[in-house]
């Protein structure tokens, strides 16, 4: 059985490449805080099942970076995770509703969240290598 087989490790995984994903929206956001028309995005978390694997069944999606053809296109990495368009925001007479607290707050968490997540799965190794008696 390889490491990559455990539902719990996936799970933690599949979490952390969210974080990292999200902070690059995040980021995306606040650098596009005097962009007129920019509304900001977020990402969708993730939904696990009772065994650990990802309930949202998995699909692939390409996220869209830009919104007019003169815009700089991004990197283009494709990643399983949606954009969640429900967030609320209040836009300002340029048509920007980039709120730069809210935007921070959420920096914020994702960071402590993010620090979480790296240290369960590395405590979780370490209770593997000791299991197999290696540590």
């Amino acid at each position: 059985m390889s490491i990559n087989d455990i539902p719990a490790l996936a799970a933690l995984r599949t979490r952390m490449q969210w974080h990292q994903e999200r902070q690059r929206v995040l980021a995306e956001n606040i650098s596009n805080s005097d962009t007129p028309n920019f509304k900001p995005r977020d990402l969708v978390e993730p939904k696990f099942d009772a065994q650990g694997g990802n309930a949202s069944g998995g699909a692939t999606l390409a996220m869209a970076h830009t919104t007019s053809g003169r815009n700089i296109a991004g990197s283009g990495s494709a990643t399983s995770f949606d954009q969640n368009r429900n967030a609320g925001f209040q836009t300002r007479p340029a048509g920007n509703a980039v709120s730069l607290e809210d935007q921070m707050l959420k920096v914020s968490a994702n960071q402590m969240d993010y620090a979480a997540a790296t240290s369960l799965y590395s405590k979780s190794l370490h209770l593997l290598k000791m299991a197999v008696g290696k540590a």
